[in-house]
């Protein structure tokens, strides 16, 4: 009988560590016959993980259920990477409820044990956790056709940046299984002896849950994905009504520092006393809001009335051809004036044409100075009809209008908007907007935004960061701070070092302010925070596309959008020509064109695409994450573009783990398999050859080659950061920088 190892790697990475993001474990199948690759044969079903943070100290139990599809018994091995700080203990491993025997190797016997297996198969995706210590479990089977239930127990010292604490469990380990996970999900509680203020993953768009000021639970539960990247939560501790920290990361000395501020503020009880709001709902009533989008309407509208509070004031406007309101002043919320709103908003019929400038002023006119935040919440499915009908007319009305600097809200639905009008309205009124297709729920959607601002707590928010000059901040309007909310403000700041953080607002007619210390950080420092720059770069993506959105084309954004797409990997629906593997990178001329032209395509207002390109520009804008850290099996590979062993069209897994998703030009995340965002690097696929997007033609001309599985192959990955060995594993030849030298790392050749 062949036997096979099943080498299970899984690594809670530390904050902090110098091993973040690197040593993050492997889980491979592999045949002891020398010459033949790691076959990523088995499958993975399920993966629970239950974390349980107490102050610094998590205890993780992690649940996996592997499948054998072959009809060859595997006899598995578990191996797990050390962090080179030893802080991972009380290790156990289960198989099917069975403890494992295993022992701890040191660093060299470690090396030697993953050397060995990446020469004997020819697959360098062990060489990252060279240098590091060893946890090795004894063999244990599984037979063919079967599952087996594997649960490792361990606990772990979580390090502190100051107030900042992170953990991160790598997901990333499971992308090599031969299908999607079919159910993979993470738990994490979260307990403090200091209050716990903002709860923030890079990662991923996870659920977080606050049942305290100590205590917070964070979710995460997908179905049929393939991860590509690790999950990591960071939760910052501070006393006191407003906490403020700072991550940051500084390239190097000739490049700005990018910073992300997380501010959130307290925790409040239940029957603690909100700031007092006014809103007022603006309706469509027209002819074509008739079925199901109204009766949604006013389930949403009736959500809202039923969130509003004590001491809030509130009125409801409806419009077709005609305004009419619930009552000709604003109303002081009560259960009484509640039970009459929603009597009003059972009786609203569609029908008629669409007076969008008289109902947004209409609302505007109601608010009066009493101090308090001031909200309009705007929902309309359809184009101007009646009344003033050009756009930039209605948007300099509703400006003008707008003396008490409400925030406007903006929800399009369906397709027959003019996307670009709500955009201005929203924008010119430090608001967001945001698009309800066809087949989504609009009372579902904007249930989930209100209940968001239903407390405010510092309103007109305004940062400064001391000792520096900061740059292109985004959101460029600052949003209204809520109970169980947080502001991500990403900039770029110019001087490293020490400084303080000012965060003002309005309490009623007081103004407030809030001081920090904080450590902008020093060229090559803080890499585990270099999500911060690519964070930035989506966001500064957004506010390009915004600009040439509502003011027209120049030369000088579009050159930028290009460069940005280009050296992060982020493809918008008017780059996504670099993936084409016939486009020269380096082309800017050529690419500047084709931008140009793709960007025409603006002038769609309405429809499918018009809406689909506003609501692309928004998630940019607004972007929470970096990037994605799951792929979805069901994912709509682009028409273009190639995948790692087979074409788009029948995109294997291998080709889902190193897709980059694009934005298409109705907003749909396409897979495209020809960029590759890995480890803070952006590689192309040109010619034949994977190209890092930092590297230039004239460095290309002069790289060092170096072929897979030579001895200058393993020197280069001894003597390097075991965390760029990441970047020995393409299949095809790869141009990259390492070590300030540009190499050509080529596939051994057969025979």
């Amino acid at each position: 009988m062949r036997v096979r190892r099943l080498c299970l790697g899984l690594l809670a990475a530390l904050f902090g560590a110098s091993w973040l993001g690197t040593a993050q474990g492997q889980l491979v199948i592999v045949d002891r016959r020398p010459n033949v690759p790691i076959a990523r044969s088995y499958e993975i079903k399920e993966v629970t993980v239950d974390a349980r943070v107490r102050d610094q100290v998590v205890e993780v139990q992690v649940a996996q259920t592997f499948h054998n599809p072959g009809s060859v018994q595997l006899e598995s091995e578990f191996l797990f990477p050390l962090p080179e700080d030893g802080a991972v203990s009380n290790l156990v491993l289960l198989a099917d409820g069975q403890e494992i025997t295993g022992r701890v190797l040191p660093k060299d016997e470690a090396r030697r044990v993953y050397e060995e297996i990446v020469r004997s198969k020819r697959d360098p995706a062990l060489l990252e956790y060279m240098g590091r210590g060893l946890f090795r479990t004894s063999v244990f089977p599984i037979p063919p056709g079967a599952d087996r239930k594997v649960t490792l127990r361990y606990t772990q010292l979580l390090k502190r940046d100051g107030k900042v604490v992170e953990f991160s469990y790598p997901f990333g380990t499971q992308k090599f299984t031969a299908k999607p996970i079919q159910r993979l999900e993470l738990r994490a509680r979260i307990e403090s002896k200091e209050p716990i203020k903002s709860i923030y993953s890079p990662t991923d768009d996870a659920v977080v849950k606050r049942s305290g000021e100590r205590e917070a639970t964070v979710e995460l539960v997908r179905r049929d994905v393939v991860p590509t990247a690790d999950f990591r939560v960071i939760y910052t501790l501070a006393d006191g009504a407003i906490g403020a920290n700072v991550l940051s990361y500084r390239p190097s000395a000739g490049d700005d520092g990018y910073f992300l501020l997380l501010a959130s503020p307290e925790f409040k009880a239940a029957d603690a006393k909100p700031q007092a709001k006014t809103v007022v709902f603006v309706l469509d009533r027209s002819g074509s809001m008739s079925g199901k989008k109204i009766e949604q309407a006013r389930e949403s509208l009736k959500f809202c009335l039923n969130n509003l509070r004590d001491d809030d004031t509130f009125n409801v406007v409806v419009y077709d051809d005609r305004v009419d309101s619930f009552k000709p002043e604003l109303q002081r919320f009560s259960r009484e004036s509640r039970d009459e709103a929603v009597r009003f908003v059972d009786n609203v019929r569609p029908g008629g044409s669409t007076n969008i400038n008289e109902a947004l002023t209409t609302a505007l006119r109601m608010l009066h100075d009493d101090g308090r935040p001031q909200y309009v919440l705007f929902l309309t499915d359809g184009l101007p009809t009646a009344g003033v009908t050009g756009e930039a007319a209605i948007a300099e009305n509703v400006k003008k209008a707008n003396m008490r600097n409400a925030r406007l809200f903006v929800f399009g639905v369906g397709f027959d908007v003019n996307a670009r009008l709500l955009d201005r309205l929203s924008g010119g009124n430090s608001g967001t907007s945001e698009y309800v297709k066809p087949d989504e729920n609009i009372e579902a959607k904007v249930s989930r935004f209100y209940a968001k601002l239903t407390a405010p707590v510092l309103a007109r928010v305004q940062v400064e960061l001391t000792g520096t000059d900061t740059n292109r901040l985004y959101p460029r309007d600052l949003p209204d701070l809520f109970e169980g909310g947080q502001l991500t403000l990403a900039g770029r700041y110019t001087k490293s070092g020490r400084t303080t953080v000012r965060l003002s607002g309005k309490v009623g007619d007081e103004r407030r302010t809030y001081e920090f210390s904080a450590d902008l950080g020093d060229p090559g420092a803080n890499s585990s925070y270099d999500f911060v720059e690519r964070l930035w770069a989506v966001r500064r993506v957004g506010d390009i596309i915004d600009q040439i959105d509502l003011r027209g084309q120049n030369k000088e954004l579009t050159d930028e959008l290009v460069e940005l797409s280009k050296k992060y990997g982020i493809l918008t629906p008017y780059t996504s020509f670099l993936a084409d593997e016939r486009v020269g990178l380096h082309d800017r001329v050529a690419n500047l064109g084709r931008a140009q032209d793709n960007l025409r395509r603006l002038s769609e207002l309405g429809g499918a695409s018009g809406v689909g390109q506003r609501g692309a520009k928004g998630d940019y804008a607004n972007a929470q994450q970096a990037g994605q850290g799951f792929v979805a099996s069901k994912a709509t590979p682009a028409g273009a573009g190639r995948a790692t062993g087979g074409g788009m069209g029948g995109m294997g897994l291998s080709g889902y783990r190193f897709a980059t998703l694009a934005k298409d030009m109705e907003g749909r995340d396409q897979l495209v398999a020809t960029v590759r965002n890995q480890g803070g690097r952006t590689f192309f696929f040109k010619e034949g050859n994977w190209v890092d997007a930092s590297v230039t033609p004239e460095e290309e001309k002069k790289a060092i080659k170096i072929e897979q599985f030579t001895e200058p192959f393993f020197e280069l990955a001894r003597r390097q950061k075991p965390a760029d060995n990441q970047f020995l594993g393409f299949d095809e030849p790869v141009i990259l920088k390492l070590e300030g030298k540009v190499y050509r790392i080529e596939p051994q050749k057969k025979g």
